[in-house]
């Protein structure tokens, strides 16, 4: 009885951990780069957006970045994908990084997980920094099968 007792409860702590509330839809105004964008919010005021739990390859940027492989075919892939759709926000424990950015998981209006996407892809690898760690085992699970797999940046 307590072995069904201990399971229950782990079951009920994973999906409560798993089921966040969502924000949006947003529609995407501007892209930066593959993990970065900005969506104008309800009151019409743009929001700079960063993928929470991972990180794309950089792509020059104005002389401060230099382009890392895979950062250009990310950032196109991304703009690409997201062309005219909407997209939902979740957001975990620190919801801003020190640059002012909004830090979120960026779901789909047909539920397709960015962030887990990404990373499936080949385009991005996990990146957390506590305390924002909600998603870093599916994070892990995905970035090691896309590593077997040879996709994207682990050819």
């Amino acid at each position: 009885m307590k072995r069904i007792i201990l399971i229950l409860f782990f079951f009920a702590l994973s999906f409560f951990s798993y089921s966040q509330e969502r924000f949006g839809p947003y529609k995407i105004s501007k892209f930066v780069d593959g993990d970065t964008f900005w969506v104008k919010a309800e009151n019409g005021k743009a929001v700079k957006i960063r993928l929470t739990g991972v990180d794309t390859p950089e792509v020059e940027w104005k002389g401060l970045t230099s382009e890392e492989p895979f950062g250009k075919e990310a950032s196109v892939y991304v703009k690409k994908f997201l062309k005219g759709k909407k997209v939902f926000l979740e957001y975990d424990i620190q919801r801003y990084d020190g640059y002012g950015r909004t830090l979120a998981y960026v779901y789909l209006e047909d539920s397709t997980f960015l962030n887990a996407h990404l990373l499936e892809a080949g385009l991005a690898q996990v990146a957390t920094f506590p305390p924002n760690v909600t998603y870093v085992e599916l994070f892990t699970k995905v970035q090691r099968k896309a590593r077997e797999k040879g996709v994207g940046m682990w050819r």
